[in-house]
C-alpha cells in the first residue's frame, strides 16, 4: 500500500489549514516533512487567497520535535555540520513560522517536545486542548534547546521560568503553559477544531495586510530601542494607508457600518 502523506493541507474560506499526520511518530519531523511545512508557510505567505493559517496534528502529539531516528547521533561530522544542519533545518521552519505575512495559530492538540514546542510558540496564537503538554526535552537528551527556544521562551514567559523549563525538562500541562503565558488559551479536547476554526475565520476576514505589518513590528520591537521602534512604527503606518482595506476601515467608520475588508 502506498504511503500517507506525512502533511495534509487544504484552504478553506481563505484559512490554509496544515495537519501533521504521522500520529505513529508523535507527528515528529523528518527533513523531507520540514522543509514540506516551510514551503506551506511561504505559500501562504504570498498567496492572496490565504489570509490566515491554523497548524495542528493528528493522534496523541502535535509534534515531537525532530525525528532522530534517522541516524542523527552517528556518522562522521566535521567541523561546521551541526551549525550548518540548524540554520538550514529547526531554525529555517521557525522562521517561516515569524515571518509569514499572515497570522498563524497554533491549535496543539497534544504533545509538543523540543522543537515541535517551538514550532507552536513561534505561532503568533497558541490554542491548547486541555490533555496538551509542553516539553523542553533537550536536556533529557544532553543537547542544548535549538530551534530558537532560547530566542522564544524569554520573550514569553522570562529568563528564570525559562531557565527552570530548559534545566529540568519538565511536561507542563496545558493548564500551567496558560498561567505562564506560553498559550493564549486552553479549551476542551473536543473544541479544539472548533476553536481554532472561529479564530481563523475571524482573521481572514480581517485585514490582512495590516495584521502582516502589526505582526512584524510586534515581532522586532523587542530586539530595537525606543527611536527604532517609533520609526517603524511610522512607516508601516505610511504603508498600511495606502492598501484598500484601511481606506474601507476609514470609510465604514465615517458611515457607522461594519467594514468588508478584502485582503487587499
Amino acid at each position: 500500500m502506498p504511503m500517507s502523506e506525512p502533511v495534509r493541507q487544504e484552504v478553506r474560506d481563505h484559512v490554509s489549514y496544515v495537519t501533521l499526520d504521522r500520529p505513529e511518530a508523535l507527528n515528529a519531523l523528518t527533513p523531507a516533512l520540514r522543509d514540506r511545512l516551510i514551503g506551506l508557510l511561504e505559500e501562504a505567505s504570498a498567496s492572496p487567497d490565504i489570509r490566515a493559517v491554523v497548524l495542528t496534528g493528528t493522534g496523541r502529539g502535535f509534534c515531537a520535535g525532530a525525528d532522530l531516528r534517522g541516524g542523527a547521533g552517528g556518522g562522521e561530522r566535521i567541523p561546521g555540520d551541526v551549525s550548518r544542519t540548524l540554520r538550514l533545518g529547526a531554525q529555517r521552519l521557525v522562521r517561516a513560522v515569524l515571518d509569514c505575512e499572515k497570522p498563524v495559530i497554533a491549535a496543539v492538540n497534544g504533545t509538543a517536545a523540543g522543537l515541535g514546542a517551538h514550532l507552536a510558540l513561534a505561532c503568533d496564537l497558541v490554542l491548547a486542548a486541555e490533555s496538551a503538554r509542553f516539553i523542553e526535552v533537550f536536556v533529557r537528551r544532553g543537547l542544548v534547546p535549538d530551534g530558537g527556544g532560547a530566542y522564544l521562551l524569554p520573550r514569553l514567559i522570562g529568563p528564570h521560568r525559562t531557565k527552570e523549563l530548559m534545566f529540568f525538562g519538565d511536561a507542563v500541562p496545558a493548564a500551567d503553559a496558560e498561567r505562564m503565558g506560553l498559550v493564549n488559551r486552553v479549551v476542551a479536547d473536543g473544541d479544539l477544531e472548533k476553536t481554532a476554526r472561529e479564530w481563523a475565520t475571524r482573521l481572514a476576514t480581517g485585514p490582512t495586510r495590516t495584521l502582516a505589518l502589526t505582526k512584524h513590528l510586534l515581532n522586532t520591537s523587542l530586539d530595537t530601542d525606543r527611536a527604532t521602534a517609533f520609526a517603524a512604527e511610522a512607516a508601516a503606518q505610511e504603508i498600511n494607508m495606502t492598501t484598500q482595506d484601511a481606506g474601507e476601515g476609514l470609510r465604514a467608520f465615517v458611515e457607522r457600518r461594519s467594514p468588508e475588508f478584502r485582503g487587499r
